[in-house]
């Protein structure tokens, strides 16, 4: 559905050449769910930007749907961007106009009949759960509902691609997760292809089939969520996953312990899937003569199962820990030592 190759974008600033994407390759499929993740700066918004040409490419080529957007320009650029639907943080909307007449607006600029655009408003309005609001001014929504408005209005040409820039940012956490599950709904519902770019990992875990981490301009790692949560390679990744998958108080309260000389081998385990209901921790104390103790755990949720981190204390003999963490890595569960030898 989408194919970047070798893309570049630079731009020309007081001081000096700031290259923003760099020469980046990435296929991203028809009906996935993409996310695109980085801090700020990392190049995340030019890059998406750049897959309906609200920024021309200094090198590289763009593909989507099978037409290469570089070559267009003017009308068959405008009839490119109509398969190409983009929601915003801040949403963009027009203040002077009701949610119906929100929504209708790319309709008026195609030239659809009045009749044939009344339908279909009243059709998205219903697919984002928006009924009896199609009379109210953006003034009189909250800001979930606001973007609703958004993601009806992305959608009013029956777009192919939907692209989500920093589309919860400015949501609270639970507006965050009813439009997520607005997005999935909308994805299964129409076979659309999304891409989204955030700094939340929760964001990520929670919808998306892939995702790419930026940094400077690059692609420092990507693959499915799932894989990436369970062997993340760079050190920013793993800052990432750690943000939906260890409590904000694990490592300050296992660093405490660890000045309790007893507190033996700390392990961090990290499981996906159908490892998650198992009970290794039982299988190990029966098999081994050790004592373990749970330190912290989670279990979080992706789009293609679960994804588990538990961190445990294990003391006892050397030779028998040494074999249970042999016994743990048989299992197919990550184990990696994080306090003693």
């Amino acid at each position: 559905m989408i194919t970047l190759s070798k893309l570049a974008k630079t731009f020309q600033t007081r001081d000096g050449q700031v290259t923003a994407v760099d020469h980046i390759d990435l296929s991203i499929e028809k009906g996935e769910i993409f996310g695109v993740i980085g801090y700020s700066g990392a190049g995340k918004s030019t890059l998406i930007r750049l897959l309906n040409m609200l920024e021309t490419p200094s090198s590289g080529q763009v593909t989507v749907a099978g037409k290469n957007m570089n070559e267009l320009s003017g009308k068959g650029l405008r009839q490119a961007r109509q398969e190409i639907g983009m929601i915003f943080q801040h949403f963009n909307l027009l203040w002077s106009r009701t949610v119906a007449d929100n929504i209708a607006f790319p309709l008026e600029i195609k030239g659809m009949p009045k009749s044939e655009q009344k339908k279909r408003v009243n059709e998205l309005i219903k697919l984002v759960g928006l009924e009896g609001r199609g009379g109210s001014y953006p003034s009189q929504l909250s800001g979930g509902q606001k973007q609703r408005v958004g993601i009806a209005r992305a959608l009013a040409n029956n777009p192919q691609v939907l692209l989500c820039d920093e589309a919860t940012s400015a949501l609270d956490p639970k507006t965050t997760d009813s439009i997520l599950d607005l997005l999935v709904d909308i994805n299964k519902k129409l076979n659309l292809t999304i891409v989204l770019i955030t700094h939340e990992m929760h964001v990520i875990r929670k919808i998306c089939h892939r995702v790419a981490v930026m940094e400077n301009g690059r692609i420092a790692e990507q693959g499915p969520v799932l894989d990436i949560f369970k062997r993340p390679k760079e050190e920013m990744t793993k800052e990432f996953v750690k943000q939906v998958t260890e409590p904000e108080e694990t490592e300050e309260a296992i660093r405490h312990l660890f000045k309790d000389d007893g507190i033996g081998r700390v392990l961090q385990l990290t499981f996906t899937g159908s490892d998650a209901k198992r009970s290794l921790i039982t299988d190990v104390v029966r098999k081994y003569d050790v004592s373990v103790s749970i330190l912290q755990g989670k279990i979080s949720q992706t789009q293609h199962g679960s994804y588990g981190s538990l961190f445990v204390s294990v003391t006892g003999d050397n030779q028998l820990i040494d074999e249970t963490i042999a016994f743990i890595r048989s299992q197919q569960v990550e184990v990696e030592v994080i306090h003693g030898e």
